[in-house]
């Protein structure tokens, strides 16, 4: 682990159920692979946020399955087919993962990394904005 941890998203993780903390750390890694820039955050009172120059995407863990909020507009490509709500929502849209679900990391780390680009260019909707 070679990126600074917020330790309310620590105390968030440990008080999950066991493989809701092992998804949860799974998640926080990728995400922090994908730019050392990254920080983690707590925003809305208890959720973690992963933010750089925007946010880039949010854990909540619900009774049975976690879900990360991906912070895209809709733009990032899904060609695995990892998302599974949100496919009309104009901000985020969701990958959830339930107990023994393994995480297509290759597709999330794509993911965050094109996030993290967009974020870079200024953000989903200055980028959409300038699609019109």
């Amino acid at each position: 682990m070679s990126y600074v941890i917020d330790p309310m998203v620590d105390a968030y993780i440990a008080s999950l159920p066991a493989w809701q903390q092992a998804i949860c750390r799974e998640v926080r890694e990728l995400v922090h692979a994908a730019d050392p820039e990254v920080t983690e955050t707590i925003k809305r009172t208890v959720q973690p946020y992963f933010v750089l120059q925007g946010n880039i995407c949010a854990l909540l863990a619900a009774k049975d399955h976690v879900n990360v909020f991906i912070y895209d507009g809709g733009m990032v490509p899904d060609p695995e087919g990892i998302i599974t709500a949100g496919h009309q929502n104009k901000t985020a849209r969701t990958v959830s993962f339930r107990e023994g679900d393994l995480i297509n990391r290759d597709a999330l780390s794509t993911m965050f990394q094109q996030i993290i680009a967009n974020n870079r260019a200024g953000g989903w909707r200055k980028l959409k904005a300038q699609q019109d």
